[in-house]
């Protein structure tokens, strides 16, 4: 099922079952809407570092390496591996790595920060999306993990009860969006319309505040897509959802690509949301890395941004939120965007997408980070700054907006991190105009992290804070701290099987 075949994914195995449960990813980790890379030499290099420093602080410590790892000075550890690896990107040092009070105070100032994530993801209860099932069975059997042997296994990691664990006891994060992909084939789609609305409500009931929004999604050209438009808008969801290559899961029959500007068909939809007075759109973009370009070639015209700015002008009630700012090389090597970007000063199709704005004079498109972090900061860091240098130059730091794509990657804790350490390079600054990030807390960090989300969802942040403050998930998460945290720091998508020592599944 999905855009990975069964040859694929012989090759791959769940996230879950990697060697090392560390802070961040020291591999790709995907859905199945691309092949990801094997570990490459400078991931391995961050791996070995980190390991070092988990082991030394272990027995400094007298605690496991696992607990080091779920600490804040494992987080730290984690972003000192990495700069010690790729040259230096992010705020972290050895001294906080090292000094587990330390690290743990700055972690205690930053938990109470707004963070909006705006791109989230569970499956459903029902799924018939088997295969991260069927790949921890082969791992059974494989007897690469004994626990697995001869044990009926589930996708419940993947599902309701733990994506609240990883999003809201694991991470600082305060309000999420739950999204889902669509599928020419109904029983594939993540989720339903009525089940993301109906998980809204299971949520926000549970816990007294408003704390999860809900996508519909909206897919133009399929039989009857008006009407589902309707009941979709029913449901009031926050925002709409939709993908303009189609079918995304199954691309090779894809039968409803659509475009933004299609004023026979899109702009139906739009003048459906604006009459009910939904103002949010969010497109899926990018992930379309050049070696996809033969394999699905009547789709590469739908996965551009070429279609983006007469939308957004002909449009101007509708905020047109571009998810993963149209990043091209996910699923490919980020070697290559580094290199194009080395060459050239731009990134396909994220740069094309920064330069909206002043090109059209339009000022309703936005950035969401989506899988930028997840794919590109724990392999080529400078991809990342050099992204969202781009973003911010274009866009303006007032339209770049959080999402993760979690939990395919795990709690987005690692992410949130990422971003608060993160800097883009003097060099970079200097030869680009880029400005720098600033202060995990500064102003720049905390638009992106929540600000810029909470006015396109015209949410008070003073108000929502004061009611979270007070609901029962405060409450159930101060109990869990107390208690001592258990993050899991495991990912829940595919990585590849290649040049993995067996014998640690063990």
């Amino acid at each position: 099922m999905g855009f990975l075949s069964d040859d694929d994914r012989a090759k791959l195995i769940p996230g879950e079952q990697l060697p090392h449960s560390l802070p961040v990813p020291t591999r790709s980790v995907s859905s199945d809407e691309y092949f990801p890379l094997p570990q490459s030499a400078q991931q391995r290099e961050v791996e070995a570092r980190l390991l070092e420093i988990g082991d030394r602080m272990a027995a400094k410590t007298g605690q496991s390496r696992r607990a080091f790892f779920q600490s804040a000075a494992g987080m730290a550890a984690a972003y000192v591996a990495l700069n010690e690896t790729f040259g230096p990107v992010f705020e972290a040092s050895r001294a906080e790595a090292e000094t587990p009070e330390l690290a743990a105070a700055r972690a205690k100032g930053l938990k109470g920060q707004f963070i909006m994530d705006m791109h989230t993801h569970f499956l459903r209860d029902d799924t018939t999306n088997m295969t991260f099932v069927a790949m921890r069975t082969a791992v059974g059997k494989a007897g690469w993990n004994k626990e697995l042997a001869g044990k009926e296994q589930t996708i419940a990691d993947l599902k309701f009860d733990n994506y609240i664990k990883e999003m809201f006891l694991d991470s600082d994060t305060k309000i999420v969006l739950i999204s889902s992909a669509p599928s020419d084939i109904t029983k594939d789609w993540f989720l339903t319309n009525q089940q993301m609305a109906q998980a809204r409500a299971k949520v926000n009931t549970m816990y007294g505040s408003r704390r999860l929004f809900s996508h519909a999604i909206f897919t133009p050209g399929q039989p009857g897509w008006l009407d589902q438009v309707d009941a979709a808008i029913a449901l009031k969801p926050e925002s709409m959802k939709g993908y303009t290559i189609g079918d995304n899961t199954h691309k090779d029959i894809s039968r409803y690509p659509w475009r933004m500007d299609d004023e026979k068909v899109a702009y139906k939809g739009y003048e459906k949301f604006v009459k009910a007075g939904i103002k949010n759109v969010c497109i899926h973009k990018g992930l379309f890395p050049p070696g996809m370009d033969k394999q699905y070639p009547k789709l590469r015209p739908f996965t551009d941004v070429s279609d983006v700015a007469k939308a957004a002008k002909d449009w101007p009630q509708l905020n047109f939120i571009i998810y993963h700012s149209a990043y091209r090389h996910v699923g490919g090597d980020p070697a290559v965007a580094l290199r194009e970007f080395e060459k050239t000063g731009r990134i396909s199709w994220v740069s094309d997408l920064a330069d909206i704005p002043q090109k059209y004079g339009v000022n309703n498109v936005y950035g969401d980070t989506g899988q930028l972090f997840a794919t590109t900061l724990v392999s080529q860091p400078r991809v990342i700054a050099a992204l969202m240098g781009i973003l911010l130059k274009g866009l303006g730091p007032e339209r770049v907006v959080w999402g993760t794509d979690a939990v395919w990657t795990g709690s987005p804790q690692w992410q949130i991190e990422g971003l608060r350490r993160l800097e883009i390079p003097e060099d970079m600054q200097k030869k680009y105009g880029f400005k720098p990030l600033g202060a995990a807390d500064g102003p720049i960090k905390s638009a992106i992290f929540g600000g810029n989300n909470a006015r396109l969802y015209n949410i008070d942040q003073k108000k929502a804070e004061a009611e979270m403050g007070k609901d029962k998930l405060t409450k159930l998460k101060l109990a869990y701290e107390e208690a001592g945290p258990d993050p899991s720091n495991l990912r829940y998508g595919y990585a590849a099987a290649e040049a993995l020592d067996h014998s640690v599944f063990a």
